[in-house]
């Protein structure tokens, strides 16, 4: 390495200014490695360091060697000094103040982790290893233990990390600038995992900004407190390849998917009313959902969040599984645990927006960066929150990496991803005026557009296994269709039109049913144009509306039967099945995430009776390949009756290849029905597999006694039935 040369003024490069001083020791240096650390002079090295309330400092190599005294040229703790070594490297000091002795190891000797390559790929938006990269990672770089943190602020005058370790204290920590991407990054050595950091930035107007917690935080505080947390990498031992190569092997679209939606805090808890760990739900909840016949859990946002009642929508640490659980680890155990016995796990996921917390993303280096400045694109009136700037490549990064980050370390079976309307939409809940138009002049957001057709090709790109799932109200076209197609690149949407035509339906007393008859045939117009998952989601069961019980009409008895014949008619109906927790045994009272569902209710048989027909209903639907193989393909259904809407009954066939018929029949009134005609498609004897009005379920008890017969009349195949009041009964050719 060349020499330096002597500055022009005649001063030697070991001196250092009264202003590069004063700012290290104000906190106010942009570039403190510029002045801190170890640095070529003349004829050696020299070392300078700020060692708050030291009188005293002695620098050492790593292996303890003593290689220099430095200087106090500020009683503050500003050191310098001549030190015996031969290269650019790490040193420790042994500072001294009375009796007191203690030991630091200077984070401006090391030099940089992150390369130009990074620099490239974040700024062309194409990093895909973002979470390997920034936030806090545990290293052991050029021989020392320690942390490397990295965030972006690109418009920043100065950025530190805070935390236990340096007693908060930010002119201890203050980062490298990487101009090229606009990250800052520092090794901070010897810091331990375990322990809370957030990043002190200084806007570019010299103003101090709110501490900030780490956008790439894989661990959080407990709320109330904000701060992120050093963890170790993610380590489990995963025993989930068969499970993982079977949903990597089949086309999703053709398996049977029942989805037992979750809010993890309020399903059960302890004694004590407080919330259970990752491995108490384990113990409880899986078991639970495999007797129940359910194939995945969806949790309602687990990522961090400050505020309770936000059920976790309103997220600020999108990397992080919330601390109210317990450890990252805890979920990790959860989900190789469900995939052991067969059971996938979906994230709810929040890409939409964020809130406006001061330690979150809002004004994050003291511009609008990850958020669009303009109130008309960054601001949503209906939840108080933040925008992502889907036009900016960094943010499309970080929420891409976001989606790769829980399918790769936590093993993930995919995301339902949330408010998809109000990310497509330029004027979703706006009125004129309040939005801007895109460059055609329309209201569609182009920018998330192009933002979920390239998360949904990354992430199926990169893991073939997952399925994404769309929360989309309102009917832009291709949502679940392929990237190439034009789509959006979804595998499923929600079927948000079935869940409101049918609970619209079923609210109304039968004697006035006849006259909306058409609320349940509508839907198959459209019932293949997507693949749809059928949602009765928490959002029916929130904000007044009550339980899905309590929304039947007619006395108990009939509310209990409605229901019934409901969950048959739905999980015989052409898509993917959703149910939220506490709706499969008819919890009575509207869910609360401030206490456990009502268990006790199981103890009454028409409750018990509900849950074990939903049980039935999910192995029913699981074993019979015509009831699933084409929920999205219009070959699996064929009508059998549709317009007999004097009776308000219903019929259909399901069928797929190969697979015997399932004939759905459901009478929507309390009117026991003897020698109704069905059309069926072959003459024989059809067992009834399932009648929601049997004993076992608290129904009357009628039925067919187990079987119909099918005889060619001359006009066609067809058998005389009965059909209980409020019920659907299920048949099947014994042939």
């Amino acid at each position: 390495m060349k020499k330096p040369k002597r500055p022009a003024d005649g001063t030697s490069l070991r001196d250092i200014s009264a202003d590069d001083i004063a700012a290290i020791l104000a906190g106010t240096h942009s570039d403190p490695f510029s002045v801190l650390g170890v640095h070529r002079v003349d004829d050696g090295f020299v070392a300078r360091c700020f060692i708050l309330g030291a009188e005293a400092v002695t620098a050492m190599a790593l292996d303890g060697s003593v290689i220099g005294e430095l200087d106090c040229l500020d009683p503050a703790g500003f050191f310098s000094g001549t030190i015996s070594v031969t290269k650019q490297q790490p040193v420790r000091y042994r500072a001294r103040r009375g009796d007191a002795e203690w030991a630091v190891t200077d984070p401006y000797s090391f030099g940089p982790v992150l390369g130009p390559m990074d620099d490239y790929f974040v700024r062309e938006g194409t990093h895909l290893r973002l979470f390997d990269k920034m936030g806090a990672h545990p290293l052991k770089h050029e021989g020392v233990q320690g942390f490397h943190f990295a965030v972006w602020a690109p418009n920043a005058q100065r950025v530190s990390v805070v935390g236990d370790f340096n007693n908060w204290d930010g002119r201890r920590h203050v980062m490298r600038f990487r101009s090229d991407s606009g990250i800052w990054e520092i090794f901070a050595p010897d810091v331990p995992a375990g322990v809370a950091y957030k990043f002190e930035i200084r806007g570019r107007d010299g103003v101090l900004l709110p501490l900030k917690a780490d956008p790439f935080a894989r661990r959080s505080e407990l709320r109330p407190k904000t701060a992120s947390m050093t963890a170790n990498e993610l380590a489990q031992i995963w025993e989930d390849a068969p499970h993982r190569e079977h949903w990597a092997s089949v086309d999703q679209r053709r398996q049977p998917i029942s989805i037992y939606e979750v809010h993890a805090g309020s399903w059960q808890r302890r004694d004590d009313g407080t919330m259970l760990s990752w491995d108490e739900l384990a113990s409880r909840l899986i078991p639970y959902c495999v007797d129940m016949g359910f194939t995945h859990i969806e949790f309602m946002p687990i990522t961090e969040h400050p505020y309770d009642p936000s059920w976790g929508y309103q997220t600020t640490g999108l990397y992080a599984p919330t601390a109210r659980f317990g450890e990252p680890e805890g979920f990790a155990r959860f989900v190789n645990g469900c995939h052991k016995v067969g059971l996938g796990v979906i994230l709810d996921w929040v890409p939409a927006h964020f809130p406006t917390d001061e330690h979150g993303l809002r004004w994050f280096d003291g511009t609008a960066l990850y958020e669009h400045a303009d109130p008309r694109k960054g601001f949503h009136p209906d939840w108080n929150t933040a925008i992502y700037n889907f036009g900016r490549t960094e943010v499309l990064a970080y929420l891409l990496n976001n989606a790769l980050y829980w399918a790769e370390k936590f093993h993930l079976d995919g995301v339902r991803v949330d408010a998809v309307a109000s990310m497509l939409y330029l004027d979703y809940s706006r009125k004129h005026g309040e939005w801007i138009p895109n460059e055609y002049g329309g209201n569609e957001n182009l920018e998330a557009v192009r933002f979920l057709q390239s998360m949904n090709a990354r992430l199926y790109g990169a893991h073939p296994g997952v399925m994404t799932i769309a929360e989309e109200s309102t009917s832009w076209p291709k949502v679940s269709q392929p990237v190439h197609e034009g789509g959006l690149g979804f595998g499923f949407k929600w079927n948000m039109g079935f869940m409101h035509d049918t609970l619209s339906y079923l609210s109304r007393e039968a004697v006035h049913r006849k006259y909306h008859h058409n609320e349940l045939t509508f839907g198959l117009i459209y019932a293949f144009s997507e693949n749809f998952v059928l949602p009765l989601s928490h959002d029916e069961v929130v904000h007044g509306k009550g339980s899905l019980i309590a929304k039947m009409a007619g006395d108990d008895w009939q509310k209990f039967a409605n229901l019934r014949a409901y969950y048959a008619f739905m999980w015989g109906y052409p898509g993917k099945k959703l149910l939220f927790m506490g709706q499969e045994f008819a919890q009575w009272s509207e869910w609360s995430e401030e206490r456990a569902l009502d268990w006790n209710l199981l103890q009454y048989n028409m409750h018990e009776g509900m849950r074990r027909l939903v049980r039935d209903l999910n192995f029913t639907y699981r074993s019979k390949a015509a009831l699933h193989a084409r929920d999205c393909e219009g070959d699996g259904f064929e009508w059998l009756v549709v317009d007999d809407f004097e009776n308000s009954v219903f019929a259909w066939l399901r069928k797929a290849p190969g697979e015997k018929p399932i004939a759905v029949i459901t009478n929507f009134t309390p009117v026991y029905r003897e020698n109704y005609t069905v059309r069926l498609p072959a003459e024989g004897r059809w067992r009834e597999i399932l009648n929601t009005d049997a004993d076992i379920y608290g129904g009357s008890g009628k039925g067919n006694g187990g079987r119909v017969q099918a005889v060619n009349a001359g006009g066609g195949v067809q058998a005389t039935i009965t059909l209980p009041p409020l019920a659907t009964i299920m048949l099947e050719p014994e042939f």
